[in-house]
């Protein structure tokens, strides 16, 4: 399952007590040229604040099965975060601290988890350049184990990066601990090829997206194009680090 392992370009989404902040719901098609992959993804983003908090959620769909003719086109599994971050001292010292809830889950995808903990945001005078740092309890689907049920996250936004109008560099950085067994390698034998497994007991992921508003340009702001690098070590059964590159475009709505 591609991407999102939580907050994605939405680098704004703990700004439930930024002036600023405003809602938004995007479309993301991204096309994985990464190694075993070759498929198209899509993600239905949206961030939503209010005077208690905001709510944040994504849904991907990856368009990974084959078809009769044999390319990967039909759907093949989804997965879906929703966050609310809770802030009710908005007016305080402690505004930058949020309490945040959050399920995520899906099709085809054998964990499903709820997590609870804390995030603290920071950000430059005009909103441009934001970062928020995650600590939250991860609980597992029953059968799946770890020693450090601890999920640590940063999620960054660059508006106008180097100066450029409508440039924007975001992400998010994962890691947690998590009893896995990954497909290291396949191994010859007399009974054909098998899979050596191999033990972890931990998970990493980020993507970082670099998205430009091309529609800036065309009188369609809404249009951006970018692209994402997966960057995992021991993530979705496979064993070490893996660098996939995706190139694909954002809708704003």
């Amino acid at each position: 399952m591609s991407k999102k392992f939580i907050f994605t370009a939405a680098a704004f989404a703990a700004l439930a007590f930024a002036q600023g902040a405003k809602a938004q719901t995007n479309l993301q098609t991204f096309y994985d040229f990464g190694k075993n992959r070759d498929h198209i993804t899509t993600t239905l983003e949206g961030f939503y604040n209010d005077k208690w908090g905001n709510t944040f959620f994504f849904i991907d769909y990856d368009f990974s099965d084959p078809n009769s003719k044999g390319k990967k086109f039909l759907p093949g599994g989804s997965y879906m975060e929703i966050a609310r971050c809770l802030n009710f001292w908005h007016d305080s010292k402690l505004a930058p601290l949020s309490l945040q809830v959050e399920y995520n889950g899906g099709v085809k995808f054998g964990n499903h988890n709820f997590l609870f903990g804390l995030d603290y945001f920071i950000h430059s005078a005009d909103f441009k350049k934001t970062l928020n740092f995650k600590v939250l309890y991860k609980t597992f689907t029953k059968g799946i184990k770890s020693k450090l049920p601890v999920q640590f996250t940063m999620v960054w936004g660059v508006k106008d990066l180097f100066g450029v109008t409508g440039l924007t560099f975001s992400g998010f950085a994962d890691i947690w601990g998590e009893n896995v067994v990954n497909w290291a390698e396949l191994v010859s034998s007399e009974e054909g090829l098998i899979t050596n497994l191999k033990e972890r007991k931990f998970v990493f992921i980020s993507e970082p997206q670099l998205w430009y508003n091309i529609g800036q340009h065309i009188g369609v702001p809404n249009l951006h194009i970018g692209t994402e690098i997966e960057l995992s070590c021991n993530f979705a059964g496979y064993d070490g680090f893996y660098a996939r590159p995706c190139l694909g475009t954002k809708w704003v709505f």
